[in-house]
């Protein structure tokens, strides 16, 4: 299977050689993300691409001084609302009643059920909530990566608190979870680039209840 052998050849490259990747992979790469599942359809959190060199240094200097973020061809910031509101809930109904063409009553129904729910939720609950979204897209942008031959390098190593300062994301509602360096590998000066894989055998990853 292409995935599979695509899925084998990645691993998170630990040093990039800068050169830019090509939009059209990147596009393809964002799609996926944008067409991942998320509960209630909500999709409550956005990604921020940055190639500015400049703001890429700053979030460099949060994020442990990892060269990937500063080598890479764009950086993707991965932000989740930091709550739901009653505007972002409705907004995202009215949404899908534009592109569907009709309004169903089951759906408008369950619209009532998420208002009176989430909006009086605490805030922080609400954004772990959302960040679990943006997990299943960051998870979605990585295997994307692989099938265009891109390299990425999932991260978690950064303060968020200082990223979100650098992007202005908290004026916008949105706090970051994950960082996503897209770029091609440096074969020279990577360590990691000729080590063997490493996961558990099937039989110990996997329960079958049959």
């Amino acid at each position: 299977m292409e995935l599979l052998d695509k899925l084998n050849w990645r691993y998170a490259a630990k040093a990039m050689n800068g050169e830019v990747v090509a939009q059209e992979k990147i596009a393809n790469i964002i799609e996926a993300a944008r067409l991942a599942p998320t509960s209630s359809g909500l999709q409550p959190f956005e990604i921020i691409v940055v190639t500015n060199q400049e703001i890429k240094e700053k979030i460099k200097s949060v994020a442990y001084n990892q060269s990937v973020i500063t080598d890479c061809s764009h950086l993707l910031v991965f932000a989740a609302w930091d709550t739901y509101t009653e505007d972002r809930i409705n907004k995202m109904f009215d949404l899908t009643n534009e592109v569907r063409g009709f309004k169903n009553e089951g759906w408008e129904n369950y619209r009532q059920q998420l208002l009176k729910s989430y909006p009086q939720k605490p805030a922080e609950e609400n954004f772990i909530h959302a960040a679990k979204q943006a997990y299943i897209a960051f998870g979605l942008a990585i295997a994307a990566a692989a099938f265009e031959g891109v390299d990425a390098t999932p991260m978690e190593g950064f303060n968020p608190a200082g990223v979100d300062e650098i992007l202005g994301l908290r004026e916008k509602g949105l706090r970051s979870t994950t960082l996503l360096p897209l770029g091609h590998r440096d074969t020279e000066n990577d360590w990691l680039v000729n080590l063997k894989k490493v996961r558990k055998p099937t039989e110990e990853f996997v329960t079958l209840i049959d």
